[in-house]
């Protein structure tokens, strides 16, 4: 009966890498953002736009959320031009379907 145990017990190793696995798991899913977050973000982010920092925009969320989910939020964002960031670390909300939709209207040339 000893033999059984020794055999089906896992290696240290292999323990301690699932522990690592399930952790970075966790802390992935812990901060994926909702679509509801997101739309949260951006409405903040048009109401505020050229005036306030990150973590000045981050308090003004009328919901809490963990600023890790924020920051991927704001990540996303900006990969999607929605926004930019600039030196000083103020968010400008750069997105304009409304400008785009005069433009194509007036037949525009664009290059």
């Amino acid at each position: 009966m000893n033999e059984q145990k020794i055999l089906h017990k896992k290696p240290e190793k292999q323990k301690h890498l699932n522990i690592v696995y399930y952790i970075y798991l966790y802390k992935m899913k812990l901060h994926s953002p909702t679509l509801e977050s997101v739309l949260m973000v951006e409405k903040i982010i048009q109401k505020h736009s050229q005036e306030l920092g990150k973590y000045q925009l981050w308090k003004k969320l009328p919901k809490k959320m963990m600023y890790q989910t924020f920051q991927t939020i704001l990540d996303y964002l900006e990969k999607s031009g929605k926004i930019m960031i600039d030196e000083d670390g103020c968010v400008i909300w750069t997105w304009d379907p409304e400008g785009i939709k005069k433009i194509l209207a007036k037949k525009l040339k664009l290059r």
